[in-house]
């Protein structure tokens, strides 16, 4: 496999006037504002230089533009609402990146079905606002679901807030148009829930981080609409608390959302001053439950389970939500946080173990940072209840971004050891993109990545898909 050469400034002419052929010379953009914020995303590792940003409207101009691509042996970086945490829409190297803002419609819907298909630059809030106008919901959620698009949530296999009742973004793709490395079109499955017909490929995709090619339209499956959804929010003395607790509700109730926040991100959110303080005991740790509380019967169980968790020392404190207005203010506590220490430019690491091991891998990883980090800010947030952790460490303001995440890096090995030890992984659910390349190899074996090696020269047998990208060619 060939590895793609970078964009020289004698083809730069020639490129733009074949690209702008193909999309039209106002959806070319080489501008040094354009390529600063569609060649980057969340992360601040990378600095981005991009060589041109192009805007497609149709799988057709992105086929001709990978065709391109690989005629001039230019790498590409696959673009979406930019809010990855790993670097894997980062463009480094005179990449062309390929925006898909333009393609952000609803194509068709099949109500039989309980399907939709859409354009894969489709914003997730705007899917999910699509499904509750049909009378049916979308349940994959996150803090950025007002700016992430659906073709990077399949490039991640996103997770979020309701990973507990409803899965991955995986559990919701029946079918998938992805554009190939090599520039072929794949209609892949095509919306059907049984087709026992060979290799499920467009499982491939999801989670390539565009390694392979481009999505460009995906059928999603919708599910009925919650119903009187309860918030729950309760103080915890200790992480050793947080398990029992979980156990004790799931044994009665189907939970929508089980989350986890520490002290440190709790006070973040608060002196934002959008959101106030749940309740006056102090504690230094808060889990999030929801659940439909559609019959009295059920609420009764939840405050009947709450009771007996105040009982065995479990919980501090708590509070229920009474009204719609009172559970989004709740969950604010929790959604909030990644905005709100933003400013701290913090080191993030989102790792997972199965639930059985959380209490054990959460008190060694604390112990390994408390060691290490012991003038650092530590903020613990995650989706415990599907055994996903975010460790954020914040920076101080006397040191600059470089020392900052080069301390930072020190432990990392520890870190992903004991994730090793656990049979975890390195990214739960933001990919791995550039900043957990050089970590891989805790979670998948030599012989594993050798095989994902070849499976890229499958579908990009060049290599100009998104390079350097969850490793090396």
């Amino acid at each position: 496999m060939n590895a793609p050469l970078a964009l020289s400034a004698e083809k730069l002419e020639s490129l733009l006037q074949q690209l702008s052929a193909i999309v039209g010379e106002q959806r070319v953009k080489t501008d040094h504002d354009s390529r600063m914020t569609w060649g980057k995303d969340w992360t601040k590792h990378f600095e981005p230089n991009p060589a041109v940003i192009v805007f497609p409207a149709t799988t057709e101009e992105v086929q001709a533009v990978v065709k391109l691509a690989n005629q001039h042996q230019i790498a590409i970086t696959p673009s979406g609402g930019r809010t990855g945490l790993s670097a894997g829409a980062v463009a480094t190297n005179g990449e062309i990146v390929i925006s898909l803002d333009r393609m952000n419609k609803v194509v068709e819907f099949l109500p039989a079905d309980r399907m939709v298909r859409v354009q894969a630059g489709i914003v997730t809030e705007q899917l999910q606002q699509y499904a509750e106008e049909q009378g049916l919901y979308y349940p994959v959620d996150f803090a950025s679901a007002g700016s992430s698009q659906l073709g990077g949530n399949i490039g991640t296999n996103a997770g979020g807030i309701k990973v507990i009742q409803y899965g991955m973004t995986r559990e919701w793709v029946l079918g998938l148009t992805v554009v190939t490395g090599k520039g072929d079109i794949l209609r892949l499955n095509k919306g059907m829930i049984k087709n026992a017909t060979g290799y499920a490929l467009q499982h491939l995709f999801i989670g390539a981080e565009g390694t392979l090619g481009i999505v460009t339209e995906a059928e999603i499956k919708l599910t009925r609409q919650p119903q009187d959804l309860k918030v729950l929010v309760l103080g915890v003395p200790d992480f050793e608390s947080v398990m029992p607790i979980l156990h004790a509700f799931q044994q009665r109730i189907d939970l929508t959302a089980f989350e986890f926040f520490g002290e440190v991100a709790l006070q973040k959110v608060l002196d934002a001053g959008h959101v106030g303080k749940p309740f006056d005991t102090p504690c230094p740790f808060y889990v999030l439950l929801e659940f439909e509380g559609r019959f009295d019967a059920v609420v009764d169980d939840a405050m009947s389970i709450f009771e007996h968790c105040m009982e065995q020392g479990w919980v501090l404190d708590g509070v229920m939500s009474q009204t719609q207005a009172q559970a989004q203010n709740l969950w604010r506590l929790r959604e909030d946080i990644s905005e709100t220490i933003a400013p701290f430019t913090p080191y993030k690491n989102d790792i997972s173990v199965l639930i059985t091991h959380v209490p054990a891998f959460i008190k060694e990883i604390d112990a390994i940072v408390a060691a290490n980090y012991p003038d650092f800010e530590i903020c613990w947030f995650g989706h415990i209840g599907d055994g996903n952790l975010h460790l954020n460490i914040l920076k101080p303001a006397n040191l600059t971004k470089d020392e900052f995440f080069d301390q930072c890096k020190v432990v990392n090995t520890q870190v992903f050891e004991t994730v090793k030890k656990y049979n975890g992984s390195i990214s739960a659910e933001h990919g791995v993109g550039m900043t957990k390349k050089d970590y891989l190899e805790y979670t998948r074996d030599a012989v594993e990545i050798g095989y994902l090696r070849e499976l890229k020269k499958v579908f990009d047998p060049n290599g100009i898909m998104n390079p350097g990208k969850i490793f090396d060619l």
